[in-house]
C-alpha cells in the first residue's frame, strides 16, 4: 500500500523542506509574474518576454557542469541556502530598478541573468536533498506533497503579484525578496534520514560530465526528461499570458494576476487528488497520456477569445503537467545513484530550464513571427505529436508499471 501524505508530513525534516519550498515558490512566482508584466508594459513587445526567459535559462546551460559537481561535493543544505539568498539579492536589484523610474530594459535582462545564475546553482542542490528526507519507500509521496506545496504557492504568488503590481512594482519585488531570504533559513535545520554519499572526485572534466554520461546511457532517464523538454518547449503558453490577457482577452492587471494563477489552481487541485489517490500502476503510459493532454489544453488556450475558456484551459494544462511532474520527480532520483544525483539533477535542470525559460523565448519568437494564436495552438499540436512519438522511441518508459520496480542503475 503506498504511503499517504499524512504519514510523510509527520516527519520534521519534510515539513522544514516544504516550508522553505513554499516561501521560495511564492517569492519566485510573484517575482516572475511582475517581471514579465513589467517588461511587456515598458516595451509592448512579446519578444522581450522571450528575452527575459532566455536570460534566465543561459546560466543554467553554462553552469551545468559546475552546479552539479558542487551539489555532489559539498553540503547541499548550505549550497541551497547560499544561492537562495542570491535570489533575494536579485529581487532587491529589481526594487532599485523600479524605484529609479528607468525604462532601460537592458537592466531587467541583466538582473534576470543574475537570477538565472542563482537558480542554476540552487536547483541541483535543493532537489538532491529531498530523496534523503525519508525512507526510499516513502519518497514518491514526498514528491507529491512537495509538488502540491509548490503549486499551491504558484497560486498565491501570481495573484499577489497582480495585486501588488497594480500598486507598485517596487512593493511587489520587496515582498518577493523577503520571501526568498526567509526560504533560505529552514533548509539549514534539516536532518537527513540517511546521509547522502558525496563524490570525492576532484573537479576534473571527467567527474563534471558524469551526469551527462549517466543521462545519455540510461534510456528511461533520457527519455523522461527529454519528453518534458520538448513538450513544454513547444507548449510554453504560460509565458505569453501577459500578451494574451492584454491583446486577446482585453483584461486588466488584477484579472491578469488571476489568469496567471490558473495554472497553480489546476496543479494544486491535481496535487490534492494525488495526495489521497497515489499513482499505483501504469506509471509510464500515464506519463505519455498526460503530456498529450497538456498539448491539447494549449491548443484550446491559443484559439479562444473567452476569458473563462482560457482560464479553464490553463487549469487543464497545469493539472496534466502536475501528474507529469510527480512521475518525473520520483522516477529520476529512484534510478540515479546517490553520489551522482546532483550532477544528474543539474542536467535535468537544464532540460527543465530549456522547457520553461527557453520555451518562453521560443514562444515570444513564434508570437512575433506567426501571431499569438498560432504560436500557442501550433505548439500544442507539436506537443501532442511528441507524446505520440515517444511511445515508440522510448519503449522503456511505456513499460514502467510501478515505482517499486525502479532501482538505481549501475552503468
Amino acid at each position: 500500500m503506498p504511503t499517504t501524505s499524512r504519514e510523510v508530513l509527520r516527519i520534521r525534516s519534510v515539513r522544514l523542506y516544504l516550508i522553505s519550498a513554499a516561501f521560495a515558490a511564492v517569492g519566485q512566482n510573484l517575482l516572475v509574474t511582475v517581471l514579465f508584466k513589467q517588461v511587456f508594459d515598458i516595451t509592448g513587445n512579446a519578444l522581450d518576454i522571450g528575452f527575459i526567459g532566455l536570460a534566465q535559462f543561459l546560466p543554467a546551460l553554462l553552469l551545468v557542469l559546475v552546479s552539479g559537481w558542487v551539489a555532489d561535493r559539498f553540503d547541499r543544505r548550505r549550497v541551497t541556502t547560499l544561492f537562495m539568498s542570491g535570489r533575494g539579492i536579485s529581487a532587491v536589484a529589481l526594487v532599485v530598478f523600479s524605484m529609479s523610474g528607468s525604462t532601460a530594459v537592458f537592466w531587467l535582462f541583466a538582473i534576470a541573468a543574475f537570477l538565472g545564475t542563482a537558480d542554476a546553482m540552487v536547483a541541483p542542490a535543493r532537489r538532491s536533498i529531498m530523496p534523503f528526507l525519508t525512507d526510499k519507500s516513502m519518497f514518491p509521496q514526498v514528491v507529491v506533497v512537495w509538488t502540491g506545496t509548490f503549486v499551491a504557492a504558484s497560486i498565491v504568488g501570481p495573484i499577489a503579484g497582480g495585486f501588488l503590481y497594480s500598486v507598485s512594482a517596487s512593493w511587489a519585488y520587496t515582498v518577493a525578496a523577503a520571501f526568498q531570504f526567509t526560504a533560505a533559513l529552514p533548509i539549514l535545520l534539516i536532518k537527513y534520514h540517511r546521509e547522502p554519499e558525496r563524490t570525492t572526485d576532484r573537479p576534473t572534466w571527467s567527474s563534471a560530465v558524469e551526469g551527462l554520461r549517466f543521462v545519455r546511457r540510461t534510456p528511461v532517464v533520457f527519455g523522461t526528461i527529454s519528453l518534458d523538454l520538448f513538450a513544454v518547449l513547444f507548449g510554453g503558453a504560460i509565458a505569453l499570458i501577459p500578451a494574451v490577457a492584454s491583446d486577446r482577452l482585453g483584461v486588466g492587471d488584477i484579472a491578469y494576476g488571476w489568469l496567471r494563477a490558473a495554472p497553480g489552481i489546476g496543479a494544486a487541485a491535481m496535487a490534492l487528488w494525488l495526495s489521497f489517490h497515489p499513482l499505483r500502476r501504469r506509471i509510464g503510459p500515464t506519463l505519455l497520456w498526460v503530456v498529450a493532454i497538456f498539448g491539447a489544453g494549449n491548443i484550446v488556450f491559443g484559439v479562444t477569445r473567452s476569458y473563462v475558456v482560457a482560464f479553464i484551459a490553463l487549469i487543464v494544462v497545469s493539472a496534466a503537467d502536475m501528474v507529469s511532474m510527480n512521475i518525473r520527480g520520483a522516477l529520476v532520483p529512484l534510478v540515479t545513484p546517490d553520489e551522482q544525483l546532483g550532477r544528474v539533477n543539474a542536467v535535468e535542470g537544464v532540460f527543465i530550464g530549456a522547457s520553461n525559460e527557453l520555451g518562453a523565448f521560443e514562444s515570444g519568437v513564434a508570437a512575433r513571427a506567426f501571431g499569438l494564436p498560432w504560436a500557442i495552438a501550433g505548439g500544442g499540436l507539436i506537443t501532442v505529436a511528441i507524446a505520440a512519438s515517444f511511445t515508440f522511441l522510448f519503449p522503456s518508459i511505456r513499460k514502467i508499471d510501478t515505482f517499486e520496480e525502479l532501482e538505481p542503475v549501475d552503468t
